[in-house]
């Protein structure tokens, strides 16, 4: 079965406020096994990451400030979790589990990140619940270490991969494609290799027909050799923190797209599972376990 990674500190405890969201990353794993979508054998624990794999994304004395905990506290806010030590290692621990995604998805087609999908890190400074960029970390790991010449990030998350965005601006070996709500957080938005902004409450046909003529051509146009993929469940109707209209149904559709097109190019594909808010939390798991489910009928 394909890998998946996940470590118990992924579910780390926060303050009253802050657990809600964390929650999906106890329950997803149990889904998935309840399901028989995953078996046990197919979880792996990340441990912590070479700090020159991080560094090559993230700026020094940034790095430094989070793992000294010695970040400026309206720099700390801005993430929007309280900064600890164990919320610093959460987040190394989710980049070294993408980057072993990278490095297993190159042999087994794809893997998964329980977690991850942390866009809006930027080299410089984190914010919006994401400190470090997994995703561009593993990006930066798979170039540097002759793994892959072209990279294409697709981030279907509701929210701009701003962080993402800004950390490959100018880098020709990397290609990233958002598309998003416009209204949506980030305000500012930064430029990507390839930016959609959707009105609000852009429904499934819309979203779907967009992606379809878009994803196949620019496929075509990079010929990426490794994909990323964040496939945040945030774009439902019933999200708190979107303002796109998609079904659990349209967005299963969604990751059906990518995914097949994955497979059948034979690109090795990493997905992270980025954001999801909506108040039910059975509707974030069945939406999030919705891409594995896709995952399993196409590649197993």
């Amino acid at each position: 079965m394909f890998p998946i990674a996940y470590h118990p500190i992924y579910k780390h405890p926060l303050p009253e406020g802050h657990r809600f969201p964390m929650l999906k990353y106890e329950l997803l794993p149990q889904q998935l096994l309840l399901e028989g979508i995953a078996a046990q054998a197919d979880f792996f624990e990340p441990g912590m990451p070479d700090m020159s794999h991080v560094l090559a994304v993230h700026k020094k004395d940034y790095v430094n400030d989070l793992l000294n905990l010695t970040l400026d506290p309206r720099a700390a806010r801005k993430t929007g979790f309280p900064l600890s030590a164990a919320l610093v290692e959460r987040e190394l621990r989710i980049a070294q589990g993408t980057i072993l995604g990278a490095e297993k998805a190159l042999q087994t087609g794809i893997a998964f990140n329980i977690a991850g999908g942390t866009h809006h890190a930027y080299s410089t400074h984190g914010e919006a619940f994401c400190l470090l960029n997994d995703q561009a970390i593993a990006t930066q790991y798979l170039i540097n270490n002759n793994l892959a010449k072209k990279i294409l990030i697709v981030d279907l998350d509701v929210h701009q991969g701003n962080g993402t965005a800004e950390i490959f601006t100018g880098d020709n070996a990397v290609f990233t494609f958002s598309m998003h709500g416009k209204t949506n957080y980030p305000f500012k938005k930064e430029t990507s290799g390839l930016d959609i902004a959707l009105p609000d409450d852009t429904g499934d046909d819309e979203y779907l027909n967009i992606l379809r003529e878009i994803l196949p051509k620019l496929i075509d146009t990079q010929k990426p050799d490794f994909i990323f993929y964040l496939s945040g469940v945030d774009i439902l109707s019933t999200d708190k923190l979107g303002k796109l209209g998609c079904s659990v149904s349209g967005c299963k559709q969604r990751d059906e797209v990518v995914l097949q097109l994955c497979n059948k190019l034979n690109i090795p594909v990493q997905c992270s599972m980025g954001g999801g808010y909506s108040p039910d939390i059975k509707i974030i798991i069945e939406a999030h376990t919705n891409t594995y489910r896709v995952a399993k009928d196409l590649y197993y």
